[in-house]
């Protein structure tokens, strides 16, 4: 059974003082001219699902001009229960709550992942090794509550072990210690991302076979920690932590060089290939573009796989960037019973039936 959102209650939000939207249970399309709103009301609702926002903003930035709180919340229902997620700005500090206490964002991630579609992703092969790295992990840490801390303590490993050693000072004991908790931290964020990307891979071969049957695609881990950075991660955690600790060791002199630490997780590659050359070089945008597509597609396709329920897709102002054939590919995504808020300038990008079955909420006028 799936967990469906009803409605997004926003106060002193962004663009918005007070503001109700009713949500169906299949799609919802916001139309409006640019400047809105549209994609405001997408964050709140990524916001209240993740725990995180696609903007990056402080705590500040969330709250109306002119106001010192703002407050979110999204009221869900399925499973035989009624919940309420919400997040609140005041004072300058970001807190989260859960029907009606004060939780940590961890209690809200996950009851129901949102899968965000943007034009900033349409850029995301051919983007820094950054991009790709930060995709994965982001999807991870909504599908296990345990992820975002294995995340979180390999970057203050690697915070920690680069203060090291750019301190002269530092003795060698104290790098030793910190080596042992980059490298068990480490590992452990290479076994989840190389299981999950393992996951992703078999439906993203699938769905841009559907959209280009005549070109093959696949993606690939590329870990630093390996002496051949294509060749596969070992299934297991102590191997993986073995092989950490010698390429750490061979890249030692040249750590102390420069002052900071050149293997590991953050400096990993997830590499897209489009009939077997990398796409970041070699695919068209029109590939790259397909490629990313297919990504979401997989998203919410092992979304389901996992938990056994889908996401809440959030495609914002994508329907104007993709052809005809990408945009059908993405509204049979949307009608295969996934719940899915559209934000959209220009309803013609959707054909009647679509339209039809849909609820078509305009967003414009004084707020």
């Amino acid at each position: 059974m799936s967990i469906t959102a009803r409605t997004l209650a926003v106060r002193n939000f962004r663009s918005y003082a007070d503001y109700l939207l009713e949500l169906s249970a299949g799609t919802t399309v916001l139309v409006g001219p640019n400047a809105a709103g549209k994609t405001n009301l997408v964050e709140a609702l990524q916001l209240c699902c993740s725990a995180a926002s696609f903007r990056r903003p402080s705590p500040a930035d969330l709250v109306r001009h002119g106001e010192h709180r703002c407050a979110l919340e999204l009221a869900l229902e399925g499973e035989g229960r009624v919940l309420e997620l919400g997040v609140a700005v005041d004072g300058g500090k970001r807190s989260f709550v859960r029907n009606g206490k004060r939780c940590r964002a961890a209690s809200i991630r996950g009851v129901l992942p949102s899968i965000l579609f943007c034009p900033d992703d349409l850029d995301m092969v051919k983007r820094g090794a950054r991009v790709r790295r930060e995709a994965l992990d982001g999807f991870g840490v909504q599908l296990n509550a345990g992820y975002a801390q294995l995340v979180s303590s390999y970057a203050r490993a690697v915070e920690q072990r680069n203060s090291l050693l750019k301190d002269p000072c530092a003795s060698r004991d104290l790098l030793f210690a910190w080596d042992e908790a980059l490298v068990r931290a480490g590992s452990a964020v290479l076994q989840h991302r190389s299981a999950l990307l393992e996951r992703v891979r078999a439906h993203l071969v699938a769905a841009y076979a559907a959209i280009a049957p005549r070109e093959t695609v696949d993606v690939r881990y590329r870990s630093t920690v390996l002496p051949d950075a294509a060749a596969g991660l070992p299934r297991d955690r102590e191997q993986i932590a073995d092989l950490f600790r010698a390429a750490l060791a061979s890249s030692a002199p040249e750590e102390a060089r420069r002052g900071m630490t050149l293997v590991g997780p953050h400096r990993d590659e997830v590499e897209f290939l489009v009939d077997g050359r990398p796409a970041r070089s070699f695919a068209s945008q029109g590939q790259q573009r397909s490629l990313v597509l297919a990504w979401k597609v997989a998203e919410v396709r092992v979304t389901r796989d996992i938990l056994g329920r889908p996401p809440l897709l959030l495609l914002d102002d994508v329907m104007s960037e993709l052809d005809a054939v990408r945009r059908a590919a993405i509204m049979e995504l949307a009608a295969d019973e996934v719940q899915t808020v559209i934000t959209t300038t220009n309803l013609g990008y959707f054909d009647e039936g679509a339209l039809e079955s849909s609820r078509v909420v305009r967003i414009g006028g004084d707020r």
